[in-house]
């Protein structure tokens, strides 16, 4: 195949997944007023594989966003509320027996989903976290000795409330590092709320959205996704990001960083890059992509030094210095 037919191929499949990602943001935009970004972030996570964590105090229609997206793409929806008494086997299923006939039988858990939604994730203990964090990562289940794989489109959407924080569980660095990227919601606009008042009717239905997209769709927008090119400079630049929130230049910037970012960080920026530039109809990567994605990449990758803390210096400020202090290839 030549040149010109690679490009007019990779050309038509950007053309169908834009097409594809239009459709999902409108039909999840009916409900959802506002919240451009975080509708973005869901396509990020469904074509790069990954998961989400959003953050957010209560009201900003986190859970109400996951729900829509889930109807709009005809697919295995499950919601778990994490509580304090949650087990692992509510989450992941357990074997129970039959009295009638005298045997064992698995029921599936929750997680057996394309979108799995654990709402308040920082509510349930460690031992339940674990679990859920353990599957994203492996993406199969063993109950009783028995293995079972996850469906190909599986995505864990999990929401924390930053306040609050009596009877909370954290999630330990290490565990959060499994995230793709952490999102956190603001307060919408003015108008944007103006424009709720006036949709009230329509984003209290109770009737579902009618799905538009199959996970079919989904997976082949993903197959694209990987065809977007990253020139080598591209791949240099991203590394240099990461490596400079582990030695930054900054003497000031050491004080504040007590732990840098992880490998993991440099793959999901690639991956988080190729996929704005999906978004954005690019078959290449742009260096402003990786500026775009870097945020929502990074903030739960750098562990913050007391400092830092004591002098009210967020992880969003210390990206921003870390990222203008890289040479733009």
């Amino acid at each position: 195949m030549t040149n010109e037919n690679t490009s007019k191929d990779i050309e038509e499949k950007l053309s169908k997944a834009s097409k594809t990602i239009s459709r999902i943001s409108s039909a999840v935009g009916k409900k959802v007023i506002g919240q451009e970004a975080l509708r973005k972030r869901f396509i990020t996570a469904i074509v790069t594989e990954g998961h989400i964590l959003l953050e957010g105090v209560p009201g900003l229609a986190k859970t109400l966003a996951i729900k829509t997206l889930a109807e709009v793409v005809d697919c295995q929806f499950s919601r778990v509320q994490f509580t304090p008494d949650l087990l692992p086997a509510d989450l992941l299923g357990t074997e129970i027996f039959r009295p009638d006939k005298g045997d064992f039988i698995v029921r599936q858990g929750p997680v057996f989903a394309n979108f799995v939604l654990a709402d308040e994730i920082n509510r349930a203990p460690a031992k339940v976290q674990s679990a859920l964090l353990e599957i994203m990562q492996e993406k199969q289940v063993t109950i009783a000795g028995q293995t079972f794989k996850l469906p190909d489109l599986f995505l864990v959407l999990a929401t924390q409330n930053p306040v609050e924080q009596e009877g909370t569980y954290p999630l330990p660095e290490a565990q959060v590092d499994r995230f793709i990227m952490k999102v956190k919601i603001d307060y919408p606009s003015k108008d944007e709320e103006f424009q709720m008042l006036n949709s009230i009717r329509e984003i209290n239905s109770s009737e579902p959205t009618k799905p538009i997209v199959d996970t079919n769709e989904l997976i082949e927008m993903r197959k694209t996704c990987r065809e977007i090119y990253v020139d080598e400079r591209i791949k240099k630049y991203i590394v240099d990001i990461v490596s400079a929130s582990r030695n930054p230049s900054d003497p000031e910037l050491k004080n504040y960083i007590e732990l840098g970012a992880s490998p993991r960080a440099s793959i999901a920026l690639y991956e988080c890059a190729r996929a704005e530039a999906l978004i954005n109809g690019d078959s290449f990567v742009r260096p402003e992509y990786v500026k775009d994605v870097s945020e929502d990449v990074l903030r739960h990758r750098i562990m913050l030094g007391y400092e830092a803390e004591a002098e009210g210096v967020s992880s969003e400020d210390i990206i921003e210095k870390l990222v203008d202090s890289v040479q733009v290839p």
